[in-house]
């Protein structure tokens, strides 16, 4: 079944507002196997709705629109359906009655123009709006199937959930699912890993492979096509045992995970804590693990030391050192994070210092970062260059911070599970 997308709203056109409905209806139509081939955006003008609408008929066996079923003039999306499929609207008597009682529940007049939400195609299915009062619906027409959806995705959602998945599933009922899992990288860039995987990128069939680059961390992306979700899952098990074997030291997570969320998992199931000392990251470490909830228990606290003032006073960084190596180096960066953690008594402790730019510092380039991680009987240091804006800098640094601090947790599991 080809499906396409038709988002009603001039204010999409002049980006007042995201179009995250399409998202969503998408990997939700991706997850029942039906694959959507296009996306559209159209104003709030009847003459090009229609010929769109025309368009799709040609090319779609499933066409949902959101947006434009609302009272005002400008929502004509009902009206230009009804034309197109060459029926007549009508009243639907119960959401009529659900609409009357949202004013009467507020004490407000209910102006006439709101009766227009009320109105449904004639001999469409009704997916009552139990969040907003504009009812969805379905109609087909030619063999192709119209579903029509209000624009809030505060009302989108749970329609589609109790109502339009179910008419999706009736219409096709043998359909195969699509299964996807994110597997979730850092600490290695596209091009390096996709270089060790091209053998299964060149030769993918059934699961399929998409890599994808965000700002410090990359993904894999891997779908399957089959019967169910679980026959997914062992289509997938070979293709991920084959990619870990031979970049799993990369992997920190799965799906939506985080790397903080994975961090502070780990903390908290072994019993660890830790304490964060930054320059060039201004507390961007700090930040991102305290978004984390329960984030209290295994992270007391940290240092912004961008001074080097700060770095002597607070965290004891001989001045010599500051004047031989400098406050980006090495050793500035073993000291620090050495000191935080003994400053907060934590069982590991992890450093950031390095140039943000947009000028050099210590005659070192931009994007020159190191980062520190101790333990009770072991400091590591790592030297990276991630390149790119201030903005750019400060967060891959933030982000191999973390992806450190995780890979030492597992050690330490590891070494005390050996």
């Amino acid at each position: 079944m080809k499906a396409e997308i038709i988002a009603v709203g001039t204010e999409l056109l002049l980006g007042q507002i995201v179009n995250t409905n399409a998202q969503f209806l998408s990997e939700q139509l991706n997850a029942q196997g039906i694959s959507v081939y296009f996306h559209s955006v159209v104003g709030d003008n009847p003459d090009r709705l229609a010929a769109q609408l025309a368009i799709a008929h040609s090319r779609s066996d499933l066409v949902l629109l959101t947006g434009g079923l609302g009272p005002t003039k400008d929502d004509l999306t009902k009206e230009v359906v009804a034309r197109h499929v060459g029926r007549s609207l009508k009243l639907e008597p119960q959401a009529l009655k659900r609409i009357q009682r949202f004013f009467e529940a507020r004490q407000m007049p209910m102006t006439e123009n709101n009766k227009r939400q009320a109105l449904i195609i004639d001999g469409a299915r009704v997916f009552p709006n139990e969040t907003g009062l504009a009812p969805g619906m379905a109609v087909k027409h030619e063999g192709v199937h119209y579903l029509l959806f209000p624009g809030p995705p505060g009302e989108l959602k749970p329609m589609y959930f109790k109502y339009a998945r179910p008419y999706l599933v009736e219409l096709s009922p043998d359909q195969h699912v699509v299964h996807s899992k994110v597997m979730r990288f850092c600490g290695i860039g596209e091009s390096a890993l996709e270089s060790r995987l091209l053998d299964l990128i060149d030769n993918q069939t059934n699961p399929t492979i998409a890599p994808l680059a965000k700002e410090g961390e990359v993904t894999l992306r891997l779908t399957s096509f089959a019967k169910s979700k679980a026959d997914a899952e062992q289509k997938m098990a070979s293709l991920i045992r084959e990619i870990q074997a031979r970049v799993g030291k990369y992997q920190y997570g799965w799906d939506e995970e985080t790397l903080e969320e994975v961090l502070v998992r780990q903390l908290h199931h072994n019993n660890l804590t830790v304490a964060a000392a930054e320059s060039c990251t201004g507390g961007l470490v700090c930040h991102s693990i305290t978004r984390v909830n329960g984030a209290s228990q295994v992270f007391p606290g940290g240092i912004v030391c961008y001074a080097n003032d700060v770095k002597m006073g607070e965290l004891g960084v001989p001045p010599e050192v500051l004047g031989q190596d400098g406050a980006i180096s090495e050793r500035t960066a073993r000291i620090l994070a050495e000191e935080v953690r003994k400053k907060f008594k934590t069982d590991l402790g992890v450093s950031v210092t390095g140039v943000a730019g947009p000028e050099q510092q210590e005659r070192k380039p931009v994007g020159l970062v190191f980062i520190g991680v101790a333990g009770e009987h072991k400091t590591r240091v790592y030297k990276v260059n991630v390149g790119g804006s201030r903005h750019t800098v400060q967060t891959r640094a933030a982000k191999l911070a973390l992806f450190y601090l995780i890979r030492t947790v597992e050690e330490l599991v590891g070494n005390q599970s050996g």
